[in-house]
């Protein structure tokens, strides 16, 4: 009987592994907020919550290993990831909670990749606007699940995602458009700039 049992428990056993592996990352037993709590109900959103997870843990591994201010860099970067929990639980608000808490899994995944470099860009390409050799932008694109990318201006790195066909948003009202070898972007208070691909 009990050979028996321990059979029925082991063919049992990958079913529970599987159903684990389509889950989100965290245990959904413990599920406090509208948005987690739909996350567990919706497997797309799970999976995203899975790649998201995997993406945190990368960026991680990452700051952990650097030569100066690792602590301070792990710190900003677990903060900084409390800050996003707490606005995607407040897509409760939203008029569509499920595209709310998507876009906001999107949003952070290409954030994370773009910023700390997680995977290779698919181009890198300096920009030279107005005319002005001096005054360059610097982008590099990724094939993150929402097309993503990270800017260097001066001494501001920023992140963006693609909004529509050429245009990606960043943050504090600065984007890109690239088309071609030439692009338009806003940096600062909003001024646009026409800029030529130098290389």
């Amino acid at each position: 009987m009990r050979t028996r049992s321990l059979f029925v428990l082991l063919l049992l056993m990958p079913c529970g592994a599987v159903g684990a592996q389509d889950g989100p990352s965290f245990d959904c037993a413990k599920a406090g907020s509208t948005a987690e709590k739909l996350i567990c109900s919706e497997p797309g959103l799970a999976k995203l919550d899975r790649l998201l997870a995997a993406r945190f843990a990368a960026a991680v591994d990452v700051v952990k290993h650097l030569d100066a201010g690792a602590k301070d860099a792990e710190r900003e970067l677990r903060a900084y990831q409390r800050g996003w929990v707490k606005g995607r639980d407040d897509c409760w608000k939203a008029d569509d909670p499920k595209a709310c808490v998507e876009a906001e899994y999107l949003r952070r995944e290409g954030d994370l990749v773009a910023r700390y470099m997680l995977d290779k860009p698919q181009s890198v390409t300096a920009w030279q606007c107005d005319g002005n050799p001096a005054n360059e932008i610097v982008t590099y694109l990724f094939d993150t699940t929402q097309p993503s990318v990270r800017i260097e201006y001066g001494d501001t790195i920023d992140t963006g995602s693609l909004t529509d066909a050429a245009r990606y948003d960043a943050s504090f009202g600065r984007w890109i458009e690239i088309d071609g070898k030439t692009a338009r972007a806003s940096m600062t208070d909003g001024t646009v700039m026409e800029c030529v691909a130098a290389n």
